[in-house]
């Protein structure tokens, strides 16, 4: 069976959707820069500002939980799921064919 092309997922959905999907909403705006309370610890202050996204980069990264990583990432710790769900499920919600790759290659992942 073909796995997944992460890489060509991630270039499809942003960062920038899955925290739209997630009801993120940043205290601070620098750029591409978001700063936020922590949508997978639940930051306890909403003037937090542990959260911190590049739009430009896709990739987040928590000060608070340290937790990092792209979108895929984010989704997937998000809804508890794994990283293949997390690229499935975030396809079937952007209405995209999940890209495959041929030969069971594992390219894209990070």
């Amino acid at each position: 069976m073909p796995s997944i092309d992460f890489l060509r997922v991630r270039e499809t959905v942003t960062i920038a959707q899955v925290l739209e999907l997630l009801g993120f909403v940043p205290v601070e705006r620098s750029g591409d820069q978001l700063r936020g309370p922590c949508p997978l610890h639940g930051a306890s202050s909403p003037r937090s500002r542990s959260f911190s996204v590049s739009l430009g980069r896709n990739a987040f990264r928590c000060f608070g939980c340290g937790r990092s990583g792209n979108q895929l990432d984010l989704w997937a710790a998000a809804q508890a799921v794994t990283v293949h769900e997390a690229a499935l499920d975030l396809c079937s919600r952007f209405n995209v064919d999940p890209p495959r790759l041929a030969g069971g290659e594992r390219k894209g992942r990070r």
